[in-house]
């Protein structure tokens, strides 16, 4: 698996978020536009996301808070809804729609509920997006900086003087701390994730091989620690690096659109292919310095080409007469030799990884596929 690695362990980038540039419509001049065919009563069932039932009710999945009437606290840590909850629609004296969720008390009796807290596992409430889709996503490492990369702790050597080992082998590695624990993951840097727009190198791909945890601790650079190869997705060398395993779980925040305007590219799509479709996982040029989050929304932009009007010609995106002066390239009836196309809205993405300098997206819908250097922005 091809996918940054968190940085905060090895000289995380400290940038500050870019100032606010235009604040989002406010929601009296853009009202929440309810679906065709909404349900007034909707029962949860296993396997739902909240960005699914979302989608029952409203034209814009992303506007959920507003519809539950969230505040800021309850965006970032919303109270859980479960399989066989009752979602009803209902509107305020403004004629708002607002959800609520209902549960029978018998003889026909319902008894009104915010989105509740269960004393049960978080793992049987319904989730943001598929986490079937970005599980794998979630704690394996994904792009690193060249200077976090060097501090890493690295394997030197293996048992027998293997060149190549895999799970069950030992390796030797040093660098690690007892305090970092005894799981590790193995990757390998990948490929220079770039900017397309100021050519910025915003890290690199790691790609992630397996895990290891620790028989024996060494000492600092001298004594190397000996680890056992728990499980390997690719052959693991001499060289490779090593981070502590987290045992990360999907967060439960609400899909919501940025509260500022923001605009982007998609720089790359994970699993070493150039387009994406819906539950693809993409790479942007967003990341914490852009104020982002997980749970964020954005809409992907596609088309802006630059095509020959010249209908005797082939309508290659560039022809000679773009280097003539303007007032000579335009044709006696007006038509210049070449148009650039107006972008249109091909999709929707849900951030669910966010790191200094990109971050990772689902791909929720997409009309057509989606190509690295499509533009995203605040939907």
């Amino acid at each position: 698996m091809t996918a940054v690695l968190p940085l905060a362990a090895y000289g995380q980038d400290t940038a500050k978020p870019s100032p606010a540039t235009e604040k989002t419509k406010p929601a009296k001049d853009n009202p929440l536009l309810l679906s065709n065919d909404a349900p007034t009563i909707y029962t949860v069932v296993k396997g739902d996301t909240l960005w699914d039932i979302s989608g029952k009710f409203l034209k814009q999945p992303w506007r959920w808070p507003e519809i539950w009437n969230m505040n800021q606290d309850q965006i970032r840590n919303p109270h859980l809804i479960y399989p066989g909850d009752i979602v009803k629609l209902s509107f305020d004296a403004n004629d708002k729609p607002l959800l609520t969720v209902v549960s029978g008390t018998g003889a026909g009796e319902t008894l009104k509920l915010a989105p509740r807290i269960r004393p049960s596992s978080n793992e049987q409430a319904i989730t943001s997006i598929p986490a079937s889709a970005i599980g794998p996503f979630l704690s394996a490492p994904l792009v690193v900086e060249e200077i976090s990369m060097d501090a890493a702790p690295r394997i030197v050597a293996s048992e027998d003087s293997r060149v190549i080992v895999g799970a069950g082998n030992l390796v030797y590695a040093v660098g690690l701390k007892p305090d970092q624990g005894t799981k590790w993951q193995i990757y390998r840097s990948g490929r220079a994730l770039l900017d397309p727009n100021t050519k910025e190198t915003l890290g690199y791909e790691a790609q992630y091989l397996g895990e290891a945890k620790v028989n024996r601790f060494g000492e600092g650079m001298s004594i190397p620690s000996t680890l056992e190869i728990i499980k390997s997705n690719q052959e693991i060398n001499r060289g490779d690096r090593l981070m502590p395993a987290d045992n990360a779980t999907l967060p439960q925040v609400s899909p919501r659109a940025p509260e500022k305007q923001v605009q982007g590219n998609v720089v790359s799509v994970v699993g070493g292919v150039s387009e994406a479709a819906q539950y693809s996982i993409v790479v942007l040029n967003l990341g914490k310095r852009e104020s982002m989050e997980v749970g964020h929304v954005l809409s992907v932009q596609t088309g802006g080409d630059v095509v020959s009007t010249d209908t005797g010609g082939t309508g290659s995106r560039w022809s000679w007469k773009s280097l003539l002066p303007a007032e000579w390239r335009t044709g006696p009836d007006e038509v210049p030799p070449e148009v650039r196309l107006p972008t249109e809205r091909n999709g929707l993405l849900v951030v669910f990884r966010v790191f200094d300098r990109v971050s990772y997206a689902l791909v929720m819908s997409s009309k057509r596929p989606l190509k690295i250097g499509d533009a995203v922005q605040t939907p």
